[in-house]
Parts: C-alpha cells; sequence; structure tokens
C-alpha cells in the first residue's frame, strides 16, 4: 500500500472531473482493501518515488503525476533545493552575527517545501508559518524580502496578493484557518483554484488546526493542509504530540490523510498535485503529512543539543534531501559536474547577495516595541519603556560614546 485514505467522501461540488473521479476511486479502493483483509503493514503507509540512494522506485498511485518530468524540470526541483538551503544558511550566519533577531531554519525540509511549492498553480493562494522559505521561492518572493522582519525593521517585505503567498504567521495554528476561511471563498466565487496552508506537528495540537479541520470538512472547503513533521516541536517529541500518525487525525474529520516522505522531492511533487487536483474538483480538503527532519534548531534561540541525540540526526542525514536526488541526476545522466559547478557559483553569489541586502538595511527601532500596545497608553508600559532605557544607556561607555 502507498497511501492511508482515511475516509472516502461524497463530493459536493463539480466532481464529475477526471481528477475528481480519480481521487474518489482512489480513496475508496485503499479503503476496500483494508476491509477485505490486505496484509497489514507494522509502520503506517509511506508514498516514496526516490529513495535515499537515490533510485527511482515505482508507485501505481502517484506516478502519473511526475512521469512526464523532463531532466530539465529535475535539475530545476535541485536548484531550487540547493539555493534555498544557501539562503537559509547565510541567513542563520547573519543571524549569529547580529544582524538578525532572530531566524527559523528550514535545513532538511527543502524536498517538502520545493516539491509541494512546485506543485502550485500561480493562481493557488498559500498560508505559510514562519519556516516556509522554500515555499517563498517558488512563489517568486525574493529571498531578501523574508528577512526585514527577523531585523524588526517590517512587518513583512511583500505584498501577499502580488504572489498569492500570504505574510508569515508567527501564531501557531492560526494561518490554518485563515486558509480555511479564504477556501471557502473561493469555492463560492465558483473560481477554478485551491488553497494550501503550511504548519508544523507541534502546531497539530493546537485548536485552530482542528476548528480549521472541521470547518473545511464541513464546507467541502478546496484546501490542501500540508503538515511538515520535521520530528520535533521544539522540544518535544512527535510520539507526545499525538497517539497515531499524524496522517490519521483526518479520519476523525471525515477526509484523507497521506503520509509522504518528506525528504523526497518527487513524491511532494506528486502528492500535493494529487491534493490540490481533489480541491480543485470539488472533492473537499486533504491532509498531507509530510515526514521529514528539522537537521538544526527550532529556531537559533534554541538548543537542540539538550534533548535529542547526535545518532539520530546522523540517520536523517543519510535520508538528505539534496543528495538523493543528486545521485538520481548522476546516475540518470542528466546533470553532469559542469551543472552542479554553476550551481555553486550561483550559489555563492545568493550568499553575497543576500549578506548585501541584509547590511543594508536600516536597524530597528528598540523602543518601537512599547508603541500602539494601548490606544491611550499605560503606566505600566511607561514604567516598562523607562527600565530598557535605562538597560540600553547602560551599555554606553564613560565619554558617552556609542
Amino acid at each position: 500500500m502507498t497511501v492511508e485514505s482515511t475516509a472516502a467522501r461524497t463530493p459536493r461540488r463539480s466532481a464529475g472531473t477526471k481528477a475528481g473521479t480519480t481521487g474518489t476511486k482512489r480513496t475508496t479502493s485503499t479503503t476496500t482493501k483494508k476491509a477485505t483483509g490486505a496484509k497489514k503493514s507494522t509502520e503506517p503507509a509511506l508514498v516514496q518515488l526516490l529513495t535515499p540512494e537515490g533510485k527511482r522506485v515505482k508507485n501505481a498511485e502517484f506516478d502519473g503525476y511526475v512521469d512526464g518530468i523532463t531532466a530539465e524540470e529535475l535539475r530545476g526541483l535541485y536548484r531550487d533545493m540547493v539555493l534555498t538551503r544557501r539562503f537559509d544558511a547565510e541567513a542563520t550566519s547573519l543571524q549569529r552575527q547580529g544582524e538578525l533577531g532572530l531566524w527559523a531554519s528550514l535545513l532538511g525540509q527543502e524536498a517538502a517545501q520545493i516539491g509541494s511549492g512546485r506543485a502550485l498553480r500561480d493562481d493557488d493562494y498559500v498560508f505559510p508559518t514562519y519556516r516556509e522559505h522554500g515555499v517563498a521561492w517558488c512563489r517568486g518572493v525574493d529571498p531578501t524580502n523574508l528577512l526585514g522582519m527577523f531585523r524588526g525593521v517590517n512587518n513583512g517585505g511583500w505584498d501577499p496578493n502580488g504572489n498569492n503567498f500570504h505574510l508569515y504567521t508567527i501564531v501557531i495554528g492560526s494561518q490554518t484557518l485563515h486558509a480555511t476561511g479564504y477556501a471557502m471563498g473561493v469555492a463560492k466565487d465558483g473560481a477554478d483554484s485551491a488553497v494550501i496552508a503550511y504548519f508544523g506537528d507541534g502546531a497539530s495540537s493546537q485548536g485552530d488546526v482542528a476548528e480549521a479541520f472541521t470547518f473545511s470538512a464541513v464546507y467541502n472547503a478546496p484546501v490542501v493542509f500540508f503538515c511538515q513533521n520535521n520530528q520535533w516541536a521544539i522540544s518535544e517529541p512527535t510520539e507526545k504530540q499525538s497517539r497515531v500518525p499524524l496522517y490519521q487525525r483526518a479520519q476523525g474529520y471525515g477526509f484523507p490523510g497521506v503520509r509522504v516522505d518528506g525528504n523526497d522531492v518527487l513524491a511532494n511533487l506528486a502528492v500535493t498535485k494529487w491534493a490540490l487536483e481533489r480541491a480543485r474538483a470539488g472533492e473537499g480538503p486533504t491532509l498531507v503529512e509530510a515526514f521529514t527532519y528539522r537537521m538544526g534548531a527550532h529556531t537559533t534561540s534554541d538548543d537542540p543539543t539538550r534533548y535529542r541525540h547526535d545518532d539520530e540526526r546522523a540517520a536523517w542525514e543519510a535520508k538528505d534531501p539534496i543528495l538523493r536526488l543528486r545521485r538520481y541526476l548522476e546516475v540518470s545522466n542528466h546533470a553532469d559536474e559542469g551543472f552542479f559547478a554553476e550551481l555553486e557559483t550561483e550559489s555563492e553569489a545568493l550568499g553575497k547577495r543576500v549578506r548585501e541586502a541584509v547590511r543594508a538595511m536600516p536597524d530597528p527601532d528598540h523602543f518601537a516595541i512599547f508603541e500602539n500596545v494601548y490606544a491611550d497608553g499605560h503606566a505600566l508600559v511607561d514604567e516598562e519603556r523607562a527600565q530598557f532605557a535605562a538597560y540600553q544607556a547602560s551599555f554606553a561607555d564613560v565619554d558617552g560614546g556609542k
């Protein structure tokens, strides 16, 4: 079995299309096989098209979504992941140098983000968390525009409607409700587009996510819930978030859930295309659990060595998403050393551009945090502002220098 489809659902809107019919049959056939005593696996079903060794494996359910992919498109996916990782590494370094206040790294999650991001159409709408740098790249958001918020000089550096990519959401899980409401509007408008909401395994425990699942199921909203299960909700492992695999949670709400190898860019591309087609065909929401790993810290304020072991990281390093696609490109003769060398040069140029852009940004106003807290001011805020001003002044030298 390749898909754990947790519920068959009767379409409420224009389900007569080919994509819709296919999705319904897939869900029903999986459920039927389980009911007739098919051999059960001890592990949850996992959609995988590319092994960690870079070997292409067949999958009757999802091969059709990537069979036509060209060598150029494969190189494009590789390029996306490499440049996204380079940008992410540069941002982490800039934070360590004091240029950014905080940074949330995507290291290890490139395949989940690039694969799903490249599955989207231009008219689809994305609701991200604060870690979807790869999806932002796919939507055409300049990487340097992501950094202003983390430097504290703006609340987001891009127009959401210009790229159909919403501003980063810091409040955990709330974007799933925003996505559901937007998707319900899309359905009422009769638009032929879909919505995707990104969130993490920790966010799946939030009430907002449960409410989003309920509303999207009841109103058959054209939304894909894309959960990047990177195994750790800051310092809490997934097993302390759920008694069942996360994708199975969809069962209680009446829509399908699928677990995909989150380090396999082809599988993420295929599964997300399938889920988006279901949404557009009127078959309602889908939960995709991308089973991956957060290679770095939760954010640059976190120390993962305090709660997880090096051998765990080492095991996941062997499943690296970029390395496995490179192996496939090399074995298939889809890329040569010249391609990889040119990409390395492009990667370094991107890092240089990001450094220069951040250092050209203004310094944040340290006292802006105290503004607009209350419309008419507040004595406690005034007291805290004065305390902070005294703290800042303590860094000045005796001669009054900076």
